[in-house]
């Protein structure tokens, strides 16, 4: 019974999502879709860092999310650290058509890791599943290097939206 009472005390549970992964993987396309469940075709390249905020209501609890979507060019780069430093979720995302994409992944989970440790939830991201008959890595693939580096794993299309409100409640519901 405390345990109910203590938890209405304090309702609202805050995470900080940054948005990791290199240029046109989908970051932007995934927070779209989660924020205003739209999709568009035509890329535009994120400037800087944007803000978004979104609140869930799941069964036992409230969780506001506050999205941070990175760019993905090299010369933002050293914009990045300082918003890592103050996450609670890293999602780091990579273009399951792109090989090189899902190499870099293990760059960003090492940046993630040596501003935060331990204490940062990280999701590996394999996004545009709906262009699967053009597959460079393969759910296996995901799968084993999240479980080697002890991260969750999802795969997403930004496009369709399968999988992206899946996400971000695995995220909050963490």
């Amino acid at each position: 019974m405390a345990q109910n009472v203590g938890s209405y005390t304090n309702p609202l549970k805050k995470f900080k999502l940054v948005f990791l992964g290199e240029q046109s993987v989908g970051k932007t396309s995934l927070i779209t879709r989660f924020m205003y469940d739209s999709f568009d075709s035509t890329y535009q390249a994120t400037i800087g860092i944007d803000f978004l905020s979104k609140t869930m209501y799941l069964e036992d609890r409230t969780v506001r999310l506050q999205l941070w979507d990175t760019a993905g060019q090299e010369r933002f780069r050293s914009l990045i650290p300082s918003y890592i430093r103050d996450s609670s979720v890293a999602v780091v995302v990579y273009d399951t058509t792109s090989q090189k994409s899902f190499e870099q992944t293990r760059k960003w989970v090492e940046d993630v890791r040596s501003e935060r440790g331990n204490e940062v939830i990280i999701v590996l991201v394999g996004n545009k599943t709906d262009l699967n008959e053009k597959r460079e890595v393969t759910s296996a693939q995901g799968e084993e290097e999240a479980r080697k580096n002890n991260l969750m794993f999802i795969e997403t299309s930004a496009k369709v939206g399968h999988n992206v409100k899946a996400l971000f409640k695995r995220i909050a519901q963490a």
